[in-house]
């Protein structure tokens, strides 16, 4: 079961849903929820420096001094039990015939693994933020069955949303031979390229490691609430300016008719009610990327003061994270709300070897279900965040595409 919801409103003082979310017709979208898509933030709503907080306590601030040397607190090896029960759910999910866009808690049942998750997902909220699973079978069990199992275990955590204009629900990062200079076109998850510290558009990120790479690809995560308040007392003047909603993200040309090729908004926000906490949505490679509009006067240039504030960030980042080799078989599950993750540059086998590859869900976790109060219109969504091009169905490949 989700936890609670965080404010208890009535149901008349909820943010509407888009009417076309609600219209989302069930022969394109099976369960008739088309994912919200990226939205600028509710400007009204915003709020100023000035109320932001001097210094963040609670279990959302950690240093990584704390894990370094204690993986019992945040790595959880599957069990013999578990594993059964993960591969005989799986088994029969792949038995009924199900495409499997439509998996889901209901028809995958865990009856003592999913309690772990239930467990789990209140942590991933409201907590650390962050779990790193391991003994996933992933070099025993074909393409099909690990893409169930892990989807299956996603259920438990939240609502699949597409992660391209391809409408990916299941999310495949692996060199596939993009330019990485090429950043106003290219997502630099299908390159070898380093990526530095960012939330993705989905309140949960998990990565499954199928193939670890020859050298590099290493993970970092840091605690958001623990960099603002170091921001706080070294840099309050890019404390201030992340605050400030002047940063242009661009939409690499995934839009729907009619929308603009970029959203504009602050990096970190406060919830617009909830528990008024902060939380961060950031990448530089989206800020860094629109030189094709600002060249020509659509939009402001970064300004000396915002190419400050994002190196003093990624620095801070740096100097603060944990750092973690994923193996064959580990999952890693993070908050997109108060952590950000980073990937260093890597370098595969050579052919015929098999590349680096992880399989990736973005899970959304909406603010009726215990998610957090995002300012913005599809808070209440069940499918929030995510990318979605017109009316482009879920797909789930088995490799990248």
């Amino acid at each position: 079961m989700a936890p609670g919801i965080l404010v208890e409103e009535p149901a008349a003082q909820l943010p509407q849903v888009t009417k076309s979310n609600l219209d989302a017709p069930r022969h394109i979208f099976p369960d008739g929820i088309r994912t919200s898509g990226q939205h600028p933030p509710l400007y009204d709503v915003l709020k100023p420096y000035s109320e932001f907080p001097k210094e963040i306590t609670g279990r959302t601030v950690w240093k990584r001094d704390e894990f370094i040397n204690n993986p019992e607190k945040w790595v959880h090896p599957f069990t013999d039990e578990e594993v059964a029960e993960l591969s005989a759910t799986a088994d029969a999910f792949i038995a009924s015939g199900t495409p499997l866009t439509g998996i889901s808690k209901e028809n995958f049942v865990l009856p003592k693994l999913g309690k772990v998750l239930t467990d789990l997902r209140e942590d991933l909220l409201n907590g650390k933020g962050f779990i790193l699973f391991k003994r996933f079978p992933a070099d025993v069990w074909g393409p099909e069955k690990n893409a169930v199992a892990y989807m299956g275990l996603g259920t438990y955590l939240g609502y699949f949303v597409s992660q391209n204009g391809r409408g990916h629900v299941l999310g495949h990062v692996k060199d596939v031979g993009d330019d990485p200079t090429q950043i106003h076109t290219v997502r630099i998850y299908r390159t070898a390229a380093r990526q530095f510290f960012h939330a993705d558009d989905g309140d949960i990120v998990g990565l499954l490691c199928v193939h670890r790479a020859q050298e590099g690809g290493e993970s970092d995560i840091v605690s958001v609430h623990n960099v603002w308040n170091i921001l706080q007392k070294e840099h309050p003047d890019v404390a201030e300016t992340l605050t400030k909603p002047i940063w242009y993200f661009d939409r690499k040309g995934e839009v729907s008719d009619g929308q603009e090729e970029w959203v504009r908004q602050p990096i970190v926000y406060i919830e617009n009610g909830g528990q008024g906490r902060l939380y961060c949505k950031w990448d530089p490679y989206y800020v860094k990327s629109l030189t094709r509009f600002s060249d020509k006067g659509i939009i402001p240039p970064l300004s000396e003061e915002q190419l400050h504030a994002l190196k003093v960030l990624e620095d801070t980042c740096q100097q603060e994270a944990l750092h973690m080799v994923l193996e064959v078989g580990d999952i890693q599950f993070l908050s997109n709300a108060h952590l950000l993750h980073a990937r260093t540059a890597y370098r595969d086998f050579a052919p015929p070897a098999p590349r680096r590859h992880l399989l990736r869900l973005w899970l959304a976790t909406p603010e009726g279900e215990g998610g957090w109060a995002l300012p913005m219109p599809d808070s209440h969504e069940k499918k929030r965040g995510g990318i979605q091009v017109n009316d482009t169905p879920p797909r789930a490949p088995l490799d990248a595409e």
